[in-house]
């Protein structure tokens, strides 16, 4: 059900009504398009993923638990920009960079070069967004870098994030210090996800039990490690704070975190991030290409909105997104353009007509701007942050796995998997720069021809599809 003004009503086939700004459309919630209760209620829960980004910031900086969250919260605020500014996809993080993120910025040895760092490269991301989607040349780059180089980057991040410290690393704080709530936590949250059993289950009966608990994606495998990780021990019991909401800590975070305070990166910071910022967008543009394809098909639905998916805003909601952070909150999740377990979720309730969801801006703008508020809400906070580790080691888990089997499929041919795993293990151990280097060093002397006539084709505007790898 939608709460809305009479101003948020459209005639059937046209676009949810706006205030045109350029390439941006306004759209501000009540008055162009109606709060949808269901998507509230499941961002009152769904929150809690968003704030696994706690720990992380907590472990490379050594931040209170107070600065990190105020980190969080302005990060998830820069999310509503998306509905309000005319882009019907939920964003997230860029989350298979995450585990390069943290194991790159642990290489800076002091806090203040770990700032540094962070700082340029979401600066960077921003300015690869801004540059890549204005110019159109973004689609260029992904026909460009080769399709096994690709698959390596993306394997790469899933064994960092399985190797790492919130997940199986043997001196790590993931399953080390929580082993049950991780193991049947996992084990559930990958059933519901990526089990044939389960989504024939759900196939037979798109409204059943087990299709609602699938919308929820993630979230249940969480709720379910939090409540084993209750029973056992291995997690403790909330504590709860008097008050009803978070009062941010602006002025630690402004003086100590931002470019203003911790200062402009020095130059050879701003050099040794280049990698990382490249391997990110790159990930992140693939994040893109899905995120239009999950709306655009839900739209076939829907003949009653006419959605406008325009990828050149996209970018620059992305880097005007990494612009604010980078500068005023920097975060170790970077800003991206896609949270694919939700903007499914929306999508699929949008799918069962405008009884169900009026617009798609109602669904998404909802979910994206409760999310945010919960942040600030003091007992729910209280209730989820003694079991933040475990929300990251299983978000990471899962990452790892999706990762693995998308660059799999990239694939084509034994070779194109000998070089995405060489360049995978050397990206999860050496870092971006050594990852990059090696990829490419394997594309040329392995499929020389292949991929000097894909980097030509990119150039061209031609797809690649057809001049990728071929067996050596």
């Amino acid at each position: 059900m939608a709460i809305m003004l009479p101003t948020a009503q459209r005639k059937d086939g046209e676009e949810q009504p706006y205030i045109p700004l350029g390439i941006f459309k306004l759209r501000l919630p009540f008055v162009h398009w109606g709060v949808e209760i269901s998507e509230v209620l499941q961002a009152m829960v769904m929150f809690v993923s968003g704030m696994g980004a706690i720990a992380a910031l907590q472990d490379v900086f050594g931040m209170s638990f107070e600065v990190a969250l105020t980190i969080v919260c302005f990060h998830e605020l820069t999310y509503c920009l998306h509905q309000i500014l005319g882009d019907p996809v939920i964003p997230g993080w860029i989350s298979p960079a995450l585990p390069l993120m943290v194991t790159f910025l642990t290489t800076f040895s002091s806090v203040g070069d770990r700032i540094h760092a962070l700082i340029a490269t979401q600066l960077l991301v921003g300015v690869l967004f801004f540059i890549l989607g204005i110019t159109g040349v973004a689609q260029k780059l992904l026909e460009i870098v080769p399709r096994p180089l690709q698959a390596g980057i993306i394997l790469g991040s899933g064994i960092s994030a399985v190797i790492g410290k919130y997940c199986f690393s043997p001196t790590g704080t993931g399953f080390n210090n929580y082993p049950f709530s991780i193991t049947i936590g996992g084990l559930f949250a990958l059933y519901i996800l990526y089990s044939s059993g389960f989504h024939e289950k759900v196939a037979e009966n798109p409204r059943s039990f087990f299709a609602r608990v699938a919308n929820y994606g993630i979230m249940p495998g969480i709720g379910i490690g939090i409540i084993v990780g209750w029973i056992v021990g291995e997690i403790p019991l909330p504590q709860f704070q008097p008050g009803l909401f978070f009062v941010p800590h602006v002025s630690t975070v402004f003086n100590t975190y931002s470019i203003f305070g911790a200062g402009m990166p020095p130059l050879d910071i701003w050099l040794k991030v280049i990698p990382m910022a490249v391997v990110a967008y790159i990930i992140a543009f693939g994040d893109m290409i899905i995120g239009r394809t999950v709306v655009m098909e839900a739209n076939n639905f829907r003949p009653d909105e006419e959605i406008d998916c325009d990828a050149n805003r996209l970018n620059l909601l992305c880097a005007i997104r990494n612009f604010l952070e980078g500068s005023i909150a920097p975060t170790v999740t970077l800003a991206g353009p896609l949270w694919a377990a939700m903007t499914i979720s929306v999508s699929e309730r949008y799918k069962l007509g405008k009884k169900a969801m009026h617009s798609i801006f109602g669904g998404a703008g909802s979910f994206n701007i409760m999310k945010f508020l919960s942040c600030l809400i003091l007992p729910l906070v209280c209730i989820f942050k003694p079991a933040l580790p475990v929300a990251l080691s299983l978000t990471l888990t899962i990452q790892g796995f999706a990762c693995t089997y998308i660059a799999m499929r990239m694939a084509k041919s034994d070779t194109d998997l000998g070089i995405a795993g060489i360049t995978g293990g050397a990206l999860a151990v050496g870092g971006p720069a050594m990852g990059l280097a090696v990829g490419l060093a394997l594309c040329f002397v392995l499929q020389g021809k292949e991929t000097i006539a894909s980097i030509k084709n990119g150039c061209n505007g031609k797809s690649s599809e057809d001049s990728c790898s071929e067996s050596a």
